[in-house]
């Protein structure tokens, strides 16, 4: 059936673009998905569509930019499955304004999303993994080249160069445990380059 048979795979940001696509492909590869978005109208999209190819999925409706909510999602998924092998973290915004003129709940919206989600589900979902005795974390970061295109991506940029700190700090946390954390920069250009990454990262855990 695929290298993910009866896997169960997080994928968060998985009602539109690539975090659907990454859930797709997981599905066509046996996982059990289960998709997250914070509005069900994509997320349910993407496991029907899960579900109309042969593959299992279940959509979690989240926002994840607090901890209860996450903590909340993590159980819900446990109490279904049992079990949580693999975590795409996926889901971010990106509100288009300059320093000088963002207002504080952008500035905050965008680390609670961007910065606060990855670490509470790498919290909860590490936790999973610790007691069952493994599993793989993947977090997206800043695409190849965003660093150079600044105008009006403060927010989004600094919450994406905290990711890449909190990813590495994790790595080596987790590793005692059998948890695996790794780092992708999604090209937008290339999303189909993109998911077979985040697949190779994932495989064999």
């Amino acid at each position: 059936m695929g290298e993910f048979k009866d896997k169960v795979v997080l994928v968060t940001g998985a009602g539109r673009g690539l975090g659907r696509a990454i859930a797709l492909a997981f599905g066509g590869q046996g996982a059990i998905v289960a998709a997250n978005d914070i509005s069900p109208m994509g997320v349910d999209n993407t496991v029907e569509m899960i579900e109309q190819a042969g593959g299992r999925a279940r959509a979690y409706v989240y926002d994840l930019a607090k901890r209860m909510p996450v903590q909340a999602m993590v159980d819900e998924i446990l109490t279904d499955f049992e079990r949580l092998d693999i975590v795409i973290n996926n889901a971010a915004v990106q509100p288009q304004a300059s320093i000088l003129d963002m207002d504080e709940w952008d500035w905050h919206r965008v680390l609670d999303v961007n910065l606060g989600g990855p670490f509470f589900t790498l919290q909860h979902a590490g936790r999973a993994m610790r007691q069952q005795g493994g599993g793989v974390i993947v977090n997206l970061a800043a695409a190849p080249g965003e660093a150079e295109n600044l105008a009006n991506r403060a927010a989004y940029l600094a919450s994406k160069a905290g990711l890449a700190g909190l990813s590495q700090a994790a790595e080596r946390e987790f590793k005692p445990y059998g948890i695996r954390v790794g780092l992708v920069s999604p090209d937008p250009a290339a999303a189909q380059a993109v998911v077979l990454q985040v697949l190779r990262l994932c495989a064999s855990s």
